[in-house]
């Protein structure tokens, strides 16, 4: 029925569950295992409704199932199997049971977790170098070594004590241990021993967690100490010739073997013993006197020099100094002398004390302070002499840019300007400029620089630089306008502005240019007045003969020249002057006027001054008006009378004269075709004055020069 059912169901569910909780599994699983070498290892193992097979396995090397585990003679299983306990025993542990075990229920398929076995190896007791007794030497440091023995796991400390206190300044060194073997532990002991650790007992003790009480090794110290020696002299002030005692006592451990005297590191030949005997000289005043003592363990040195009176000697001299502007200058210099002498400093040249003992130092020092400095030393007691010694300073700075004289030149000449630059460090280069253009060196147009070492440079300076600027054919502009010199370096750069000076010409030659120039005024007056005169003249009448005239080729009335082809052919506007003569030899050109032929064909010209004479309306005769002769008597006029050998009169009492170019007017260039002998007297108009020039004589010179 349904209500028995359930009650039965109820059981078998309590039966199922009661079997579920009967399945195999651990108890108690083994624990990782720490055990010192030669003691008993127990790994536990237990297990809950199983009954089955149980076995143990070594690094996953199976053990066996049987208890006794043959074939492991110090392995076996113990435990009542029916209750589920198997552990595992080791007796007795050695090294090569470290390792990993597991406990496994075969026929269940369970494993226990891994529990890894630790062997712990006691350590020996350590050894120290040298031991059991060390000699060390006093004052000179040492390292005393201890180190452990045998295989000891895990390494071991070493530890130093001395009287039972523990002693530091030790330092630990490991070894690297080979494969399959353990390494070895060193610890160092640095000590500096002195005279009273004689005897002492040192300790060295190695303990690790197998062996925390550690065991001990003990030593001790035998010091020994190498000579400790004094030396004297007697007497200790001496003068020269004078005869000193040295005297070298030493104590030592073990006992003194030898002697040695030096003097000024020489040995002295022939002495042994703990005593020197010497005649004090010059050279015992910078060569002291030396005594070494020798023993098994060392040598020791000592020396002394002997109290002489002398004078200032220098030990080091200043050395020179560079710095830049703004900047601080120190020197020193370094005497000896007995008794010390007094150091000074002073600038050379001057009298001024700078500063007093071994070292000067100058702040902030500018231009004005290069120089050299002396540094001087006075002698302690007087007699004994004094010296002195001396330094350059320089003092970087900007360049100092200086013009230096230049000679005048005179226009279109050569010139040269120049300049002086005095600078440290030397300028990179120095430059000429103006208003077009700058070269610092070679050629550029009509200029040239040069640069090239001055002859001295300044005190505490570096020597100087000379630049010169060629100017080849100088022109108005160059001595109006300034050329400035400059200089760079890394520090600055300066300049200065340098002038051309103008040489003028000699007083002769100026006296003869004012004269030319007050000549050429006074023909340009006339010209004018004659030009006034002319168009009066030209207005009021006109030409009443046109025979006999001849043209002088050049002259016109509007200009002093003709050109080349106006001369040749000219011009029916614009004729020569005309001269009417008997011996011309007139020739009608194509417009009825009549034209003289030159026979030179304008061969002859001649530069000079040309007079005409204002004849009406046509233009008037030609006349030429020579320079004045320097044959001829001193305010004489210079004219060639024409007026006899006129067949006109001139309306006008003046002469017109203006620059022109003219056929030779000396008679004889008219040799040819003109007689000025054959003339007669002129034929005048009725109720015409005379000429006022018919008085004035012949000219005297009789040669013409001309330009061909």
């Amino acid at each position: 029925t349904p209500r028995m059912l359930v009650p039965a169901l109820l059981v078998l569910l309590f039966c199922f569950r009661g079997r579920a909780g009967m399945s195999p599994h651990f108890l108690q699983q083994p624990e990782d295992l720490v055990v010192l070498l030669g003691e008993e290892a127990r790994l536990p193992c237990a297990l809950g409704a199983y009954g089955g097979l149980v076995q143990w396995t070594k690094d996953g090397l199976a053990l066996g199932g049987e208890r006794d585990l043959p074939g492991w003679s110090r392995y076996w299983i113990s435990g009542n199997a029916a209750s589920g306990h198997h552990d595992l025993h080791i007796r007795p542990v050695e090294l090569e049971d470290e390792a990993w075990y597991e406990c496994q229920a075969t026929q269940a398929g369970l494993r226990s977790r891994p529990a890894q076995l630790h062997i712990l190896v006691p350590p020996e007791p350590p050894l120290v170098l040298g031991g059991p007794s060390v000699s060390l030497v006093a004052g000179v440091p040492a390292n005393l070594t201890c180190r452990s023995r045998g295989d000891a796991r895990p390494t071991p400390e070493l530890l130093w004590f001395r009287d039972g206190i523990q002693l530091d300044g030790t330092t630990f060194h490991q070894t690297v241990p080979k494969e399959g073997t353990t390494g070895s532990m060193e610890s160092t002991l640095s000590l500096t021993p002195s005279r009273r650790d004689d005897g002492a007992t040192l300790v060295c003790r190695a303990q690790s967690q197998a062996l925390p009480v550690g065991r001990d090794t003990a030593i001790t110290l035998s010091l020994q100490y190498p000579p400790e020696v004094t030396l004297s002299a007697e007497p200790q002030t001496v003068q020269e010739g004078e005869k000193v005692t040295f005297l070298c006592q030493a104590t030592a451990q073990p006992p003194v073997t030898g002697y040695r005297w030096a003097k000024g590191g020489s040995p002295v030949l022939g002495a042994r013993g703990p005593m020197l005997e010497v005649l004090a000289d010059a050279s015992f005043l910078t060569e002291p006197v030396s005594c070494e003592v020798s023993n098994a363990v060392g040598s020791a040195n000592r020396s002394t020099a002997l109290d002489v009176l002398f004078g200032p000697i220098l030990q080091a001299k200043p050395e020179p100094v560079s710095v830049d502007v703004g900047g601080d200058a120190s020197f020193s210099c370094a005497w000896r002398g007995n008794p010390p002498p007094r150091v000074t400093w002073t600038r050379r040249g001057g009298s001024q004390v700078l500063g007093s003992g071994p070292a000067l130092r100058l702040p902030s020092v500018g231009p004005e302070d290069a120089g050299d400095y002396v540094c001087r030393a006075a002698p302690g007691l007087p007699g004994l002499g004094g010296g002195a010694a001396e330094a350059r300073l320089t003092v970087n700075a900007p360049p100092v840019v200086t013009a230096l004289h230049s000679a005048p030149a005179f226009l279109s000449g050569p010139a040269r300007l120049q300049c002086l630059v005095f600078a440290s460090p030397a300028p990179e280069a120095v430059v000429w400029s103006w208003d077009e253009g700058f070269l610092a060196a070679g050629s550029q147009g009509r200029f040239l620089v040069e640069t090239f070492p001055a002859p001295e440079g300044r005190g505490g300076q570096s020597p100087g630089l000379i630049s010169v600027l060629h100017i080849s054919g100088t022109q108005e502009s160059d001595f109006s306008r300034g050329f400035n010199c400059s200089a760079r370096n890394r520090l600055g750069e300066g300049g200065t502005r340098v002038s051309l000076g103008r040489r003028d010409l000699l007083p002769t030659v100026r006296i003869v240019a004012g004269v030319a120039a007050a000549a050429m005024t006074l023909l340009m007056v006339i010209t004018g007045v004659t030009l006034c005169c002319w168009c009066y003249g030209k207005a009021s009448g006109s030409f009443s003969e046109q025979k006999n005239m001849v043209r002088i080729p050049g002259s016109s009335d509007g200009s002093s020249s003709r050109a080349p082809e106006q001369e040749e052919t000219g011009s029916h506007e614009d004729q020569g002057p005309m001269v009417l003569t008997d011996h011309s030899d007139p020739v009608q050109d194509e417009e009825g006027a009549l034209e003289t032929k030159d026979p030179t064909n304008g061969y002859y010209k001649v530069r000079g001054v040309s007079v005409s004479l204002s004849l009406g309306e046509a233009p008037g005769g030609g006349l030429f008006l020579p320079p004045p002769s320097p044959l001829g008597p001193p305010g004489t006029p210079t004219f060639y009378d024409f007026n006899p050998h006129l067949g006109m009169v001139p309306p006008c009492r003046l002469y017109r004269a203006w620059a022109g170019y003219l056929t030779t007017p000396h008679p004889r260039a008219f040799t040819s075709y003109l007689k000025p002998t054959s003339f007669g007297p002129p034929d005048l108009a009725p109720g015409t004055p005379p000429f006022p020039y018919a008085a004035f004589p012949t000219p005297s010179h009789q040669r013409l020069q001309t330009h061909v």
